[in-house]
Order: structure tokens, then C-alpha cells, then sequence
């Protein structure tokens, strides 16, 4: 192209051509593109100032340690529904194929090769480690629905008056059971005792019956928790012996209804329960949230004895003690050395233990065979023999004689207790 020859769309002048039509494509693009932009820009202006200013700290009244405690002690709420976000890291090694939490091996007396336990016993075993959603609703002591939502399933807990569900979705299997009549009136809880505990408000509810002058406890400043304004209520055990680092309490302003609960080690690291809600509505879920029928070609279970119960109370131990876990009330014998944060649960060992523990002939059969070797260290002290196991949180020890020691102390204050 010649240096002076006018390019297309331009008149010889230079200047653009009246009548070109690239030249009034562009001045229309011009004419789109100028606002849009502004709008994009003012957008994302808006965007970000509402994020800034819902990020921070919400500003709240001064209120003192005491004062949130009982807030969050007398709080009541009858009516709630949502969803829970909850995770947990013991720091538990993985067990061989055909070995559960529950102790129970595939195929055997905890459920059919290929098939599913759906009892609430069996599903605590599964909270136990990694992350999970669970959708809840609660319309006063007699109706209650918890979901625990998996990726191709759901499990549900359904209590509708005295008739109460267990439903798993992906086995296609329910369990059915009858409300005690002197557990149908006001106060009884919705889910069984293993399930209770994966929510804030069980959660905190223990941690705060252990508040005692061996507790650090103090206001740790504002949160916000699934949009609602929160105090955040720091819980410390003083003794050295506790394996508990600390114990975070997110409790709504205006409710007192605990909305987040993280527990963390004294080691340090990642939080080993971290429960929190990400929705949460406090008006009265709908009549049908709490209906239920078994789906055509479910298995139903009909379960006599009712998993909607309380545990057993035990011996030397009162309710909210930190060294009584999860899943534990159904041992008979126990007893607890010691209070509070340093408490110890000490137990006769589950049939098969003992004899694994000696490294018997027994041991090869029952599900606990191999793993003392593989996953405890031998020790002595004044109880004899047995194995120490340590999870980031609890430690245990296994007598040879069939004792099991357990607590969320450290090994040297568990071997001292063993005698």
C-alpha cells in the first residue's frame, strides 16, 4: 500500500468517511462498551465494599466471660433448622480392608459383605474422621430430622412424636424403633447419644459443663458465623497434663445458641473438631420436614430395644466430663480416674483385646488381631504390660491383662493412672 493512499473507511483527509461502515460499527461499539464498562467497574466496586464490610468483626457490646456463659447456658431454642459443616482429625491411622472404627469386620456381625449398618450406633464411627455436611431441623422435644448428606447418599434420623427412623439411602435400608413413653415428654433429645455430639450446641454444652478453676476461660473477641453476629468464648485448660490446647465457642448475640465449636491441641496444627453452622434459620420448620415413610423395596428393621436413648450414667463419671468420649457410655464397669480435663475412662477391654494383646491364638481372629502390633507401642509400668495407641487428642492403653485406660491426656499422666 502506497504511503499517502487513504486506507479504507478514511476519506484522503485522514479523517474517517461519513459513510464507512467498519468507522459506525466502531463509534456503536464505543457507544455499548463505554457504559458496560462503567457498570462492570461500579459493580465491582459495590461487590468489593460489601464484602469489606461484611468481613470484619462485627462490633458488639462489651460482655464479660461469666455473662456469655450463662447466655449460652440458658439459651433454648425450640425451633431451628440448617445445615452443619463438621470436621475432625484425630489423627487416626488407617485401619486394613475389612476393619472398622466399630470393630466390626466386613461381612461379619456389623453388616453383610456389600451391605450397610444403618443403625445411628455404627454411623458415629464414620464422624470420626474427615469432613461432613449435616442438615438438621428441630421443632420442640418430640420432632427432629438429622441428615448426615454423603456424595451418592443420605442418612437420615427422623423422630416424628414416639415413632423414630433410621434411613440409608444408598443401601435402601431403614431401622425403625418406638420412643420410650418416659422419653417421649419435654427435654428428651432428638438423636441417640453417638449422634448428639456432632453438633455446636452438644458439643458446647460439654465443654462448658467442664468449666471449673482448672479452666482459662475469656472473650475472645467478635464472628461472624452463617451471617449471624457472634461472641467468640475462649476455653483453656490449665493443666499441663490435658492434651487439649484450647476450646473456641462462637455464641449467637442474640440467642446464646453456640454456632461454631473448635477444639485444638496443645501440640498445635490443624483443628481436631471443627463444627460449625453454615445456614441456620431459628423459625419452625414446616409440619412435613418431619414425615417419613419407608421407600417401596426398602429393608425395615424393626428395632425393639430404640435407639432414641440416653446412656447410661456411670459410675464416678457426671454428664459433660471431657475424658468420657463418644460412644463410650454402653461399657459396663467403666470407671473415671480423676475430674474435668484430666479425667481418665478406665474400662474391662472388649472380648478378643485381651488375647490379642498377649499375641493368643485369639488375636488372629478377632478384628483386633494384628493391629496392636502394627499400631501400639509395648510398655510397662505398675499395671504390668500392655500397649499404648495415641491419636492427636487421646491416648489408651491396653493391659495385658484386659484393662483399657483412655482419656485426652498425655501418655506419661495415662501410664501414671494405670495400676
Amino acid at each position: 500500500m502506497a504511503p499517502n493512499e487513504p486506507t479504507q473507511g478514511t476519506a484522503e483527509s485522514g479523517r474517517p468517511a461519513p459513510d464507512a461502515p467498519d468507522t459506525r460499527s466502531r463509534r456503536k461499539a464505543v457507544r455499548y462498551a463505554v457504559p458496560v464498562a462503567v457498570a462492570g467497574i461500579a459493580a465491582a466496586t459495590i461487590g468489593i465494599t460489601s464484602a469489606l464490610a461484611s468481613s470484619g468483626d462485627p462490633d458488639l457490646p462489651k460482655i464479660s466471660a461469666e455473662e456469655l456463659i450463662a447466655k449460652a447456658a440458658k439459651s433454648d431454642v425450640q425451633q431451628m433448622s440448617g445445615s452443619v459443616k463438621i470436621s475432625t482429625d484425630l489423627g487416626l491411622p488407617s485401619l486394613p480392608s475389612g476393619i472398622s472404627l466399630g470393630g466390626a469386620a466386613e461381612g461379619g456381625k456389623g453388616g453383610k459383605q456389600g451391605g450397610s449398618d444403618v443403625s445411628p450406633q455404627q454411623k458415629l464411627t464414620e464422624l470420626a474422621s474427615g469432613t461432613h455436611t449435616l442438615r438438621f431441623a428441630v421443632d420442640g422435644p418430640d420432632k427432629q430430622r438429622l441428615s448426615v448428606v454423603e456424595r451418592a447418599a443420605e442418612y437420615s434420623l427422623i423422630r416424628n412424636g414416639d415413632q423414630a427412623w433410621a434411613y440409608d439411602s444408598g443401601s435402601n435400608t431403614v431401622h425403625h424403633s418406638t420412643v420410650p413413653r418416659e422419653k417421649a415428654g419435654p427435654g428428651h433429645r432428638a438423636a441417640p447419644e453417638e449422634l448428639r455430639g456432632a453438633s455446636p450446641q452438644e458439643l458446647a454444652k460439654k465443654a462448658l459443663a467442664a468449666v471449673d478453676d482448672s479452666t482459662s476461660v475469656t472473650v475472645d473477641g467478635t464472628a461472624k458465623v452463617a451471617g449471624r453476629d457472634a461472641y467468640q468464648l475462649a476455653i483453656k485448660p490449665k493443666a499441663a497434663e490435658s492434651t487439649i490446647g484450647a476450646v473456641r465457642i462462637a455464641v449467637d448475640a442474640k440467642t446464646g445458641t453456640p454456632l461454631k465449636f473448635t477444639l485444638a491441641p496443645r501440640t498445635g496444627g490443624k483443628a481436631i473438631v471443627d463444627a460449625a453452622f453454615t445456614k441456620v434459620d431459628f423459625s419452625r420448620p414446616s409440619a412435613g420436614t418431619f414425615d417419613f415413610t419407608p421407600p417401596k423395596g426398602a429393608k425395615v428393621t424393626e428395632d425393639d430395644k430404640g435407639f432414641f436413648k440416653d446412656g447410661a450414667e456411670h459410675k464416678g463419671a457426671r454428664p459433660g466430663t471431657p475424658g468420657e468420649l463418644p460412644g463410650m457410655s454402653g461399657l459396663s464397669g467403666m470407671n473415671v480416674i480423676g475430674k474435668s480435663w484430666t479425667s481418665i475412662a478406665e474400662f474391662k477391654a472388649p472380648q478378643g483385646a485381651e488375647a490379642a494383646g498377649k499375641g493368643g491364638s485369639a488375636g488372629k481372629s478377632a478384628p483386633a488381631g494384628g493391629l496392636m502390633e502394627k499400631f501400639g507401642s509395648k510398655v510397662t509400668g505398675p499395671f504390668g504390660s500392655g500397649h499404648l495407641f495415641s491419636t492427636r487428642l487421646v491416648n489408651a492403653l491396653i493391659t495385658d491383662d484386659g484393662r483399657v485406660y483412655v482419656g485426652a491426656v498425655t501418655k506419661d499422666a495415662l501410664i501414671k493412672a494405670a495400676k
